[in-house]
């Protein structure tokens, strides 16, 4: 059963943030636009790569009110190590989630049962807590931060503006899809 259009689930978890380690709820997310970022596990090849090239696109989602939670299911303290130890990932300000029991990936549905891992799965959350937008790779497949950010800007788009889609590859500024019976078979 797919999570899309679904509300998040309760949760309480703990994140290394700015130094410190900080709790984080379901609460946190309510109120404003929302990524839960899941990723295999810390110490890894394709993680920090990705983890990287979403904080270079951090101070942007921040303007678009975005905030932005890295999971995985290592604890706050691995998260530390790894933060200490590594330039790419000690550069990172946005939080970082421990999920070492799982219960937040399986709210997701995002683990890889028997295996005790994350799935790289991307999770927009609207600010009424909604589901908006779900993207999952295999292990191997690093995602684009360009991509999420021209995503989450269709998907404000689109909240703001009922009656209005966007269409493939757009960007924003460029011309949205008004749908209607006048449309059918001509696009």
């Amino acid at each position: 059963m797919s999570v899309i259009n679904t509300e998040i689930k309760p949760f309480s978890s703990t994140a290394f943030h700015n130094g410190a380690f900080v709790p984080v709820t379901e609460a946190d997310l309510r109120g404003k636009w929302a990524v839960m970022f899941f990723y295999p596990a810390d110490f890894t090849f394709v993680c920090p790569t990705e983890l990287g090239d979403l904080e270079d696109f951090y101070p942007e989602l921040q303007k678009l009110g975005v905030e932005v939670y890295s999971v995985s299911t290592d604890t706050h303290f691995t998260h530390k190590a790894w933060h200490d130890s590594s330039d790419t990932i000690g550069k990172i300000t946005y939080p970082m989630i421990g999920d070492p029991n799982g219960d937040l990936t399986r709210n997701f549905d995002n683990m890889r049962e028997g295996v005790g891992l994350a799935d790289r799965g991307t999770f927009v959350i609207d600010p009424e807590g909604i589901i908006q937008l779900v993207e999952v790779t295999s292990e191997g497949v690093g995602r684009n931060a360009s991509e999420l950010l021209r995503k989450i800007k269709a998907a404000q788009y689109v909240a703001a503006h009922p009656g209005e889609v966007c269409p493939a590859k757009w960007t924003e500024g460029e011309a949205t899809l008004a749908p209607s019976l006048d449309l059918v078979g001509k696009i």
